[in-house]
C-alpha cells in the first residue's frame, strides 16, 4: 500500500512516565501518525465520507494523551493510541510515534520516544 495520511507533531499535555512525579505533572508529548489507507475514493468523490478523518483521529490522540487515564510506559501509550486508530476499519495499518520533549534525565536530550507499527 502506497497511500498515508500523516499527523506530524502533535503536541499534547499528558501525565505518562514511570516517576512518580510525572504521574502527577502534566508534561508535553508529541505525536506522528501515519495511518496507511486506500484514498482512491476519496480522491475520487472529493468527499470526506470516504476517507479517515484525520481531525476525528487528533481529538482522540489528544484524549488518550491528554486524559485522565496514565501510562508509565511510551511503549503503552503507543499502543493504545495505534488500538484506537485501528478501530476504523479503513486504516490498514498505523505507525506511532510518541516522544517526551522533557524527559527526566540528567543528560542534555531533546526528546526521547518510541514508534510501533501494528497491522490489521
Amino acid at each position: 500500500m502506497t497511500d498515508r495520511i500523516e499527523v506530524r507533531g502533535l503536541r499534547v499535555l499528558g501525565t505518562h512516565g514511570v516517576l512518580p512525579e510525572e504521574r502527577v505533572r502534566a508534561q508535553p508529548f508529541e505525536v506522528d501518525l501515519d495511518l496507511d489507507v486506500v484514498l482512491a475514493r476519496a480522491a475520487d468523490t472529493d468527499e470526506l465520507g470516504d476517507t479517515v478523518d484525520y481531525g476525528e483521529v487528533v481529538d482522540r490522540v489528544v484524549d488518550v494523551v491528554g486524559g485522565t487515564r496514565s501510562y508509565r510506559l511510551l511503549e503503552t501509550l503507543a499502543g493504545v493510541i495505534a488500538a484506537d486508530a485501528l478501530i476504523d476499519e479503513r486504516v490498514e495499518s498505523v505507525t506511532v510515534s510518541v516522544r517526551k520533549l522533557h524527559p527526566p534525565l540528567a543528560a542534555d536530550v531533546a526528546s526521547v520516544g518510541v514508534r510501533i507499527t501494528r497491522n490489521r
